[in-house]
């Protein structure tokens, strides 16, 4: 069953199986209505912490995810003395780490390479069905592949962002786990692709959809915005009848869940109220030489947006980098000219800016950014204008910041690019170490509606020389 999709919503609701409202929700969600908020659920938090006890290295991760499957050969692991169909156009230069080179077309990302590392030893199981391997990237879990649409089900595993929620909220937001600016769909028109939802954990856990473009002067999130001049004192104030009233219904009565419900109807009002929690979506507040440093276009003030969230307390925020899973960096024709004309310069400007912008506010350390992808691109350049095809033997990701080991390099490639010649990783691996640096042992067990239990990651192993 594939998740709603609404345009811009507050998802929420107590984890566990989907079943009708009962009469005291109900009661609640009348409240919020009448509260003026324009809120489709009440908002949930996780409760009760099952962390291993690990100290985190990390308090936040900013994902950003180049849905469509970016080409290693052209970006991150350049191979200028192979032949020509397989080096391609582009030249790689040096970076400010030591014997580390990146594409000509990202030079603020090479000036902030000793700042992060880079994996060149990616590998998983899945090479056609884009839904599938971001599934795996965004969640250690390899499915294996398929040849139909696939999209997200109630099943899935839980992305990182949801678990984080459940099992290490943040203290000081209602917004625990953002994902913007597209609920990137599995080919135009097709199912929401999964890795990004909570899944088995249940509705209430899955991120805050911010789909409303935060470069158009107009950028606003109406949800957040109480109706008819609702006052934050206002607000309070009918909060204060609704609790009297229903103390009256309550009295000599204990129902299971009412102090969970009374939570999370505080925090809903905490969204309304908060201006921190507000604040953090006013990017208009932004200096006009920072959004331009960020690039003008969805994707970088969608990565402004990101740090912006981390300030405020977010947990993790995705940033997905397609409407659709063909529509950008899927360059199966035109490779080089996508690649050139906007892909890298928008990916440039924006993970430059970010990992710059993180490091001078001193939030760097506490951060991890993780640029991930669903697999690399083929070796050989195709006929299709310069194309290259799905390859998920071998690709590259980048990490930085919340105990990452900068300026590093773990695991090659051949000479070609086209298999692991030392270290091979999968995503297991790299989300495992993600759970690790925030402090979460991926062997952790969660519990589906049925109380099954299911680890965090079934198979991988955290990198420990990854780690500073």
């Amino acid at each position: 069953m594939s998740p709603p999709a609404p345009a811009v919503t507050l998802v929420s609701v107590m984890p566990g199986p989907r079943c009708p409202l009962s009469r005291r929700e109900v009661l609640r969600a009348g409240a919020v209505g009448l509260m003026g908020l324009s809120l489709r659920r009440l908002l949930a938090a996780g409760e009760a912490s099952r962390a291993s006890g690990l100290e985190p290295r990390a308090d936040s991760c900013i994902v950003i995810f180049l849905n469509g499957g970016p080409s290693h050969l052209d970006m991150w692991d350049m191979k200028p003395e192979a032949s020509v169909e397989v080096r391609g156009e582009f030249k790689p230069i040096p970076t400010s780490a030591p014997g580390v080179q990146l594409c000509e077309h990202l030079p603020r990302l090479a000036r902030q390479m000793h700042r992060a590392a880079l994996v060149r030893s990616m590998r998983h199981g899945v090479n056609n069905a884009h839904a599938l391997a971001v599934y795996t990237a965004l969640t250690g879990h390899d499915r294996g592949d398929a040849n139909v649409a696939v999209g997200a089900s109630a099943e899935d595993h839980p992305a990182l962002g949801s678990t984080l929620t459940l099992l290490r909220p943040p203290e000081k937001t209602a917004f625990p786990y953002v994902a913007l600016p597209y609920k990137t769909q599995e080919g135009a028109g097709g199912p929401p692709q999964p890795g990004f939802y909570a899944g088995i954990i249940g509705q209430g856990y899955d991120p805050f959809w911010v789909l409303s473009d935060p470069n158009v002067p107009s950028f606003s999130l109406p949800d957040l915005t109480p109706q008819g001049g609702l006052t934050p004192e206002r607000m309070r104030s009918r909060t204060d009848l609704l609790r009297a009233l229903d103390a009256r219904f309550r009295k000599g009565i204990e129902e299971p869940g009412m102090g969970a419900v009374d939570r999370f109807h505080a925090r809903a009002l905490e969204v309304l109220t908060s201006r921190e929690a507000q604040r953090a979506f006013r990017i208009q507040e932004e200096p006009e030489a920072v959004r331009d440093a960020y690039g003008r276009n969805i994707y970088g003030q969608s990565v402004l947006l990101a740090r912006r969230l981390i300030e405020a307390g977010t947990r993790v925020v995705n940033i997905s980098w397609a409407p659709d899973a063909n529509a950008t960096w899927d360059t199966h024709s035109g490779n080089f000219k996508k690649l050139k004309g906007t892909l890298l310069p928008q990916l440039d400007a924006a993970c430059g800016s970010l990992l710059e912008d993180l490091a001078q506010r001193g939030l760097l350390e506490r951060t991890i950014v993780a640029v991930l992808g669903d697999f690399g691109r083929t070796p050989k350049i195709n006929k299709q204008d310069g194309g290259r095809d799905h390859w998920n033997s071998c690709y590259t990701i980048l990490l930085a910041g919340g105990g990452i080991r900068p300026g590093f390099v773990l695991g090659s490639s051949d000479r070609l690019g086209a298999l692991p010649e030392s270290r091979p990783v999968t995503p297991g691996d790299v989300i495992a170490t993600l759970y690790h640096l925030l402090g979460l042992d991926p062997r952790t067990e969660i519990r589906d509606p049925l109380q099954r239990p299911f680890p965090l990651v079934r198979e991988g192993d955290v990198l420990r020389d990854l780690i500073a």
